[in-house]
């Protein structure tokens, strides 16, 4: 079998959209202005097609589609720096803007973009043949990160997720572990930072650089931790 499937997303201005998949890599590789306007785009294996749609509101946009990789985090680092290269920094908010890279509870390493279209991209490298997500976590602290970081990159509900956070992250009797704080923290800067709350980022990314961890705990927040030295670029 030869098959293979192309999405065809929409878009009100097709040409931003372009010219945010050639600053990315991608490669024009069809373009029409009449009867219809539609464009093609290539990088590799990846495929996107997209047509114009007049009356289209991308900010109010469901559109999606699923990107396999087999170098998630080379793709990843690929996109960040030929976007800061080209506007002096990496878009996290409003459109277009590309997410941290981060594992998900159904055994997918990804990270999400969404183009000046508002159309997503979920560019996910399988890891596990179990694609269930895991059990949500019972104790206090790992279900925080848990469901702050589903409402934040898979509902967009940052203030929401912003709320899961400060709750886990008041005075209580029981308290996080160095990882979970750490963890917390950097979610909590990361949500403030796409939300335009610089105070509140500023605050959540000096309480996570005081955050002291075991080079064996250092390793298991590796992404955190990238995260982290990206907020605070």
């Amino acid at each position: 079998m030869s098959e293979k499937t192309i999405p065809i997303l929409p878009c009100r201005t097709i040409q931003p959209v372009l010219d945010f998949y050639t600053t990315l890599g991608f490669e024009v590789t069809f373009q029409q202005k009449s009867p219809n306007v539609y464009a093609a785009v290539a990088l590799g294996g990846i495929q996107l097609h997209f047509f114009g749609m007049k009356d289209y509101e991308p900010t109010e946009s469901f559109s999606t589609c699923i990107v396999q990789t087999d170098d998630i985090d080379g793709l990843h680092e690929t996109f960040r720096a030929r976007l800061k290269a080209a506007h002096g920094r990496v878009p996290v908010r409003g459109l277009p803007r590309i997410g941290s890279l981060k594992d998900t509870s159904h055994g997918v390493r990804q990270f999400l973009m969404t183009d000046p279209g508002g159309n997503c991209i979920r560019f996910g490298q399988q890891m596990s043949d179990d694609q269930h997500h895991r059990p949500v976590p019972r104790e206090t602290f790992d279900r925080a990160v848990h469901q702050a970081s589903l409402l934040a990159d898979s509902r967009e509900d940052l203030t929401g997720a912003a709320k899961i956070i400060d709750r886990a992250l008041r005075p209580r009797d029981e308290r996080p572990t160095p990882v979970q704080l750490l963890r917390l923290l950097v979610l909590r800067a990361d949500v403030a930072t796409r939300l335009g709350d610089e105070e509140a980022a500023a605050s959540a990314l000096a309480a996570a650089k005081a955050v002291h961890l075991t080079a064996e705990e250092q390793e298991s927040v590796h992404d955190d931790l990238a995260r982290l030295t990206q907020l605070l670029s």
